[in-house]
């Protein structure tokens, strides 16, 4: 009897502390930083900036997915008309995650894999220098020519304009050339 006593004692002297143990904070969202991206955007290329010649219409859509661990681009194009080496039946897939273990390869956590139909395959590590601008840096070996990709959101509300560049650097240059620009409205 003394036992089950000291037991209960034990019991009522240590329950109210577990009790009032703090539960750790849920850990922050890793891409946050993109989710002024989130959304449905109409594109239209502003051709004298980039060196593509084509000029195009569309939209592209960036949602959360799998589970909210990573975010998804597709796009659609309306209209397209470029130089006969442009590929206006062009399609492509964009996947953004995190990754907290390419701190210490990459210097990053936020990565990228583009995917399209010519076979091109660009890796990314993502940057936001401020709360509307993403910038996504290719991971390409020495010898090969280097892209980035940049979306800035230009002013807020229904007024707000989505921008984008994908831009090509020689091998060996860190001199980035736009191949295309555009820009829109939130859809």
């Amino acid at each position: 009897m003394s036992r089950l006593l000291c037991l209960a004692l034990i019991a009522a002297t240590f329950l109210p502390l577990a009790a009032q143990t703090p539960t750790a904070a849920p850990a922050a969202d890793p891409l946050a930083p993109l989710d002024f991206l989130l959304g449905t955007w109409a594109a239209k290329t502003n051709t004298p900036a980039g060196t593509a010649g084509a000029q195009s219409t569309g939209t592209y859509t960036l949602r959360r997915d799998i589970n909210g661990h990573a975010l998804a681009r597709t796009s659609s194009a309306d209209t397209c008309k470029g130089p006969k080496d442009f590929d206006c039946a062009h399609s492509d897939q964009l996947t953004i995650f995190s990754d907290t273990h390419g701190l210490a390869v990459h210097n990053a956590s936020l990565f990228a894999l583009y995917l399209d139909s010519e076979g091109h395959v660009i890796y990314y590590t993502i940057t936001t220098p401020d709360p509307h601008t993403a910038i996504f840096l290719s991971q390409s070996p020495s010898g090969a020519p280097h892209f980035r990709l940049i979306y800035h959101l230009e002013g807020d509300g229904p007024k707000a304009v989505m921008t984008g560049k994908f831009q090509m650097a020689a091998p060996g240059s860190d001199d980035f050339h736009s191949y295309l620009e555009w820009s829109g409205p939130r859809q």
